[in-house]
């Protein structure tokens, strides 16, 4: 088999950026203050009990908070949140500053405002998966009333849904 169709890191990159995906901020509450990060690799588990899941790095600012959280939100960001999902992409932003508009919500999670949708979850388990953990949460509370069409993550750009 050729050397540049073998399993390799940046092959599993390359392939995915060729993935669509739906553009979610994870937040938790941490020692110093709320964190949070992008994440495109949201899932929905199960419905009975309602369960999800993402994946977080290891290696990223946020895990410390999310390794000892109770809780996590979950922010299902709308198109017209670009500038938000790159922010809280952002190595070293202080992701909850103005521009950023948040409250407390639910067990004391950092809920983002104008979101289309958000839950906060109870973390049932973390599993190890590389260099990553892959997050289950149980959904305790939500909301599904906000506007807008869903963000998409493709070829390493934050793009808008079309027709």
């Amino acid at each position: 088999m050729p050397a540049d169709l073998l399993a390799t890191p940046d092959l599993l990159r390359s392939v995915f950026r060729r993935h669509a995906a739906g553009v979610a901020v994870i937040t938790a509450r941490g020692d110093t203050g709320p964190v949070g990060f992008t994440a495109t690799s949201l899932a929905s588990v199960s419905a009975e009990p309602p369960l999800l899941s993402f994946g977080v790095g290891t290696g990223s600012s946020s895990w410390p908070a999310i390794a000892a959280a109770d809780h996590v939100g979950v922010h299902i960001l709308g198109e017209h949140q670009q500038q938000l999902a790159a922010t809280f992409a952002r190595s070293g932003a202080d992701r909850f500053a103005p521009p950023t508009a948040w409250r407390e919500g639910p067990e004391g999670v950092p809920v983002l405002d104008g979101v289309p949708a958000w839950l906060v979850g109870r973390v049932v388990t973390r599993v190890p998966a590389g260099d990553h953990r892959i997050v289950i949460a149980e959904v305790m509370h939500g909301d599904a009333t906000g506007t807008g069409r869903p963000l998409l993550y493709h070829q390493g750009r934050f793009n808008r849904l079309r027709d």
